[in-house]
């Protein structure tokens, strides 16, 4: 009877010991853009009314600014487009929720000038931006460029 009474005792004490929680599983934050620099070939209001043309890429290349703080990346371009008419324009779009970097290079032009079809060399330099901690992929145009890293 004692040894049913302990057993008894000990069933009810475990029962109301508290039993520990599970540590809750850390979610990693979507990537964002901490500061976005300055781009002189970003997509205008009145591109609308412009004819958007291809921009024939022939070496696309990253490196990063050291003498910036924090350190940032440098997308660097060469390539011609389609006419002496058409003007470079370069969308950098936010981060996915994948750390991709999708950057559209384009080229706009007004289709009512008369233009010779008369390749344009492109050769430019434009800053990615300061990003959230990560390592991102870049892709120009839906095709892989390159990695960068933000701390």
């Amino acid at each position: 009877m004692k040894r049913t009474l302990f057993l008894l005792l000990i069933l009810i004490t475990s029962a109301c010991a508290a039993k520990p929680t599970p540590e809750p599983t850390p979610t990693a934050s979507a990537p964002y853009v901490l500061k976005q620099e300055e781009n002189p070939y970003a997509p205008k209001p009145e591109d609308l009314s412009l004819k958007q043309d291809g921009v024939i890429l022939t070496s696309t290349s990253l490196s990063e600014r050291f003498d910036l703080t924090p350190i940032r990346a440098e997308l660097h371009v060469l390539g011609s487009m389609p006419s002496v008419c058409s003007e470079l324009r370069i969308k950098v779009n936010p981060p996915n929720i994948k750390y991709q970097i999708s950057i559209e290079i384009y080229s706009v032009a007004d289709s009512k000038l008369k233009c010779e079809n008369v390749f344009q060399q492109v050769d430019t330099t434009i800053l990615l931006g300061a990003y959230s901690a990560g390592q991102y992929t870049i892709w120009i145009n839906e095709n892989y460029v390159g990695d960068i890293v933000s701390y």
